[in-house]
């Protein structure tokens, strides 16, 4: 089936269940009946899913940090905060000029 998003066209085939029967009448829903139906097998997601947000890749399915090893989060996690440091002494420091260069110097 082929849908549009946004100008953009893709290809949409939905997942097909295999069912073995149908089972006996189970009840009735706004004056329809209804049954039950069991399934072959489960049905299997998409472990991984890549995709485009303005021009971002993504990607979906295991996490990143499963990956990688205790040392390398904890490094990464070090770096983080390191970088975060820096750039709140940063926005700091620029406030700081901002608000002394708005008081006025008198001359004696």
């Amino acid at each position: 089936m082929k849908l549009s998003y946004r100008g953009t066209t893709y290809e949409y085939t939905p997942a097909e269940v295999d069912t073995i029967s149908e089972g006996e009448l189970a009840g009735k829903y706004r004056g329809l009946d209804w049954k039950f139906c069991n399934q072959q097998k489960a049905p299997v997601q998409q472990t991984t899913v890549e995709m485009k947000y303005r021009g971002v890749a993504l990607t979906t399915g295991e996490p990143q940090s499963a990956k990688t090893s205790a040392p390398e989060q904890a490094r990464r996690l070090m770096m983080d905060r390191q970088v975060k440091g820096e750039k709140r002494q940063r926005s700091m420091l620029s406030r700081l000029t901002a608000e002394l260069k708005s008081v006025p110097v008198f001359a004696h």
